[in-house]
C-alpha cells in the first residue's frame, strides 16, 4: 500500500479526505481536522463540524475512520463491554467523576471545532456530548475517538478500550496494509463549506517568529478584510506570545549557544508549533538573532527549529531588519499627522543589539527607511559586561553609560538624529520601562501601546529600576521574570539615548512613544497575501 506522507498536522489535506472516503466506502463530509493519525500518517479519526453542511446538528465530533481500528472496537461492543462499563460507573465514584470530566472536555473541544469551522455554537446539542457521556456508555467508537484525539488521561473508558483492543490494534503499529484499496476510485470528494473555509484560512493566515538574544516571540495574523484591529488595520491579530529563553546567554564568552539555552528555545518552539497548527497558519517565517550566524553550534539550532516548525531560521540583512522593524513600529502613529518629509526615529533595544532606524511615515509606498544602523549594545550584553552587582554600583553604571555614549557617537555618524521629530521605542526593555513609568498593576499592552512619556519621567523611572535589587524588581506586578536581571541595563540604554536625541534636536524632542508593534509585526506583514 502507498503510505500517506508522514505528518502530525491536524489540518486535512485533499489526500486525507480521499483516504477517509476510501476507508469509509462513502464520500467524507464536513471534516474540520484529523483528530489522530496512524504512525504512517494515514487518518485514524476525523474531527467533524458540530453542524453538517446540510444543516443537521452532529454531536459525534470524533469519528473513527480506520477499518481495522473500527472493527477492533466493534468486537468489544459485541462482547458486552459497554454494559459492564455502565455498571461500573454506577459503583465507582472516582471513575464516574473522571468520566464526567471527559464529558466536559469533549464539549470544550467541540466548541473549539465549532469556532474553527465557522459554525459557532449549535444550540440543539448544547450540553450534549456523545457516546453516552456523562452517565452511561452507548458507543465505544466515540470514546476511543475522543481518547485518540485528546491523548491519554482525558477519557478513562476510551483509554481502557484502547488497552483492551491491543490484541488487534495498537497506536505504535501500522495496520493500513490491506485495510482498504488505495487504487480504488475515490468516492465524490468532500466539498463542504467547512473544508473550503479551512483552505481559505490557511491561505490568509501567517505566523511570524522573532527569535532574539533574550526572547522568542510569535504572532499569528490573518489578512484584514474590513479594517480589523491589528497593525495599522492591515491584519487581524489571532495570537501574540512571548517566552524569555535567553538564547544568547554566555555567547559573548563562549562563542556558542549553551545547551540549556537551546533547550529553552526548543521548548518554546514546540509550544508555538501547536499554536500555529491550531490557528491554521499556512505560512511561517522565522527570523533569528544575528548571533545564530556566527556561533559554532549553529547547525544544532537550525536543525532543532526546522524539526519543530518546518522552516529554517533566517538571519536577515541589517537593511531588511531595519525596514521590518520600522514598518511595524510606526503603525502606532496616526499617518494623518505626518508629512512626507517628517522623520521618525525607531529604536529597538534587544538582548544583544540595538537597532536605530530613521525614516518617514507617509508616502506613495508607505513607511520608508532613510538610514539605519545596528550596534552591539543590548540589555543582556551590557548586564554581563558592566552591571554585575546587585544592585549595580555607581562605578558600574558610569562605565556602562560611557560605553553607551561611545556607541552613540558611532550611531550619529550613520543615522542623523538632529532632524527627527519623534522617537518610537519598541521591544521588552522599552515596554517594561513604560509599564513602570505608568505604575501599572499588571502588564497591560493596550495601555503601554501608544503611551507618550516625558523624557524626564523616563529618566526617573530608569534610575529607579537601576537602583532596585533583583528581588525588588521581581516584586513589580508588570515585570516579566525573564527581564528581572537585565531591565536595569535596558533602562539605562533607553534613557541615555533619549537624552542624546534631546540634545541633538536642540531640545526639540521632549517625549518618547512606546509601540507594542515592532519587527514581529513587520515579519507578519512581509508574508501576508
Amino acid at each position: 500500500m502507498t503510505q500517506h506522507p508522514q505528518t502530525t498536522d491536524a489540518t486535512p489535506t485533499q489526500q486525507d479526505l480521499d483516504t477517509i472516503s476510501l476507508q469509509l466506502g462513502r464520500p467524507v463530509r464536513d471534516v474540520v481536522e484529523i483528530g489522530a493519525r496512524c504512525v504512517c500518517g494515514n487518518p485514524l479519526v476525523a474531527t467533524t463540524a458540530p453542524r453538517l453542511s446540510n444543516g443537521i446538528p452532529f454531536p459525534t465530533t470524533f469519528y473513527l475512520t480506520h477499518p481495522v481500528l473500527t472493527a477492533a472496537v466493534s468486537r468489544l461492543e459485541a462482547d458486552g463491554v459497554m454494559a459492564e462499563m455502565s455498571e461500573r460507573l454506577e459503583q465507582d465514584e472516582q471513575l464516574a467523576s473522571a468520566y464526567r470530566g471527559a464529558h466536559e472536555a469533549y464539549l470544550r473541544e467541540r466548541d473549539r471545532i465549532g469556532e474553527v469551522s465557522g459554525v459557532g455554537e449549535v444550540t440543539e446539542i448544547r450540553g450534549i456530548s456523545a457516546g453516552g457521556m456523562p452517565e452511561r456508555v452507548k458507543c465505544l467508537h466515540v470514546l476511543v475517538g475522543h481518547s485518540l484525539a485528546a491523548g491519554p488521561g482525558v477519557n478513562p473508558l476510551g483509554d481502557e478500550a484502547l488497552e483492551r483492543i491491543s490484541e488487534w490494534w495498537t497506536k505504535d503499529t501500522c495496520r493500513c496494509e490491506g485495510a482498504w484499496d488505495p487504487e480504488a476510485p475515490v468516492p465524490a470528494r468532500d466539498l463542504s463549506r467547512h473544508v473550503k473555509r479551512l483552505e481559505r484560512l490557511r491561505a490568509q493566515t501567517v505566523a511570524a517568529v522573532d527569535c532574539g538574544t533574550n526572547s522568542i516571540r510569535l504572532l499569528v495574523a490573518r489578512a484584514a478584510e474590513d479594517g480589523d484591529a491589528g497593525s495599522g488595520g492591515q491584519f487581524e491579530e489571532l495570537a501574540r506570545e512571548m517566552r524569555v529563553v535567553r538564547l544568547g546567554e554566555g555567547v559573548d564568552a563562549t562563542g556558542q549557544f549553551a545547551p540549556a539555552a537551546l533547550e529553552r528555545t526548543f521548548a518554546a518552539a514546540e509550544e508555538y508549533a501547536a499554536e500555529i497548527q491550531r490557528l491554521h497558519a499556512g505560512r511561517v517565517r522565522f527570523v533569528a538573532t544575528s548571533a545564530s550566524r556566527d556561533v559554532s553550534n549553529r547547525e544544532v539550532f537550525v536543525e532543532g527549529i526546522r524539526e519543530r516548525l518546518g522552516v529554517e531560521p533566517e538571519v536577515i540583512s541589517g537593511q531588511e531588519e531595519a525596514a521590518l522593524s520600522f514598518a511595524g513600529a510606526v503603525s502606532v502613529l496616526d499617518a494623518t499627522d505626518w508629512g512626507p518629509e517628517d522623520q521618525v526615529l525607531v529604536v529597538d533595544i534587544g538582548g544583544g543589539s540595538t537597532e536605530f532606524v530613521v525614516g518617514t511615515v507617509t508616502g506613495p509606498e508607505g513607511p520608508q527607511v532613510r538610514a539605519s544602523i545596528s550596534v552591539d549594545m543590548g540589555c543582556v550584553r551590557f548586564t554581563e559586561r558592566h552591571l554585575t552587582e546587585d544592585p549595580p554600583t555607581a562605578e558600574q553604571i558610569g562605565a556602562a553609560t560611557a560605553d553607551i555614549e561611545s556607541i552613540l557617537d558611532r550611531v550619529e555618524q550613520s543615522v542623523p538624529l538632529d532632524g527627527v521629530r519623534a522617537v518610537v521605542g519598541v521591544a521588552g526593555s522599552v515596554t517594561t520601562v513604560t509599564a513602570a513609568a505608568l505604575e501599572l498593576e499588571a502588564y497591560e499592552p493596550d495601555r503601554i501601546h501608544g503611551a507618550q512619556l516625558e523624557l524626564a519621567r523616563v529618566d526617573e523611572t530608569a534610575r529607579s529600576l537601576l537602583a532596585a535589587t533583583r528581588a525588588e524588581r521581581a516584586e513589580l506586578p508588570f515585570m516579566h521574570p525573564g527581564r528581572v536581571d537585565v531591565i536595569g541595563a535596558g533602562a539605562l540604554i533607553w534613557t541615555t539615548l533619549l537624552q542624546r536625541v534631546h540634545r541633538a534636536t536642540g531640545a526639540g524632542v521632549t517625549t518618547a512613544l512606546t509601540s507594542e508593534h515592532d519587527i514581529l509585526d513587520g515579519i507578519a506583514l512581509s508574508i501576508l497575501p
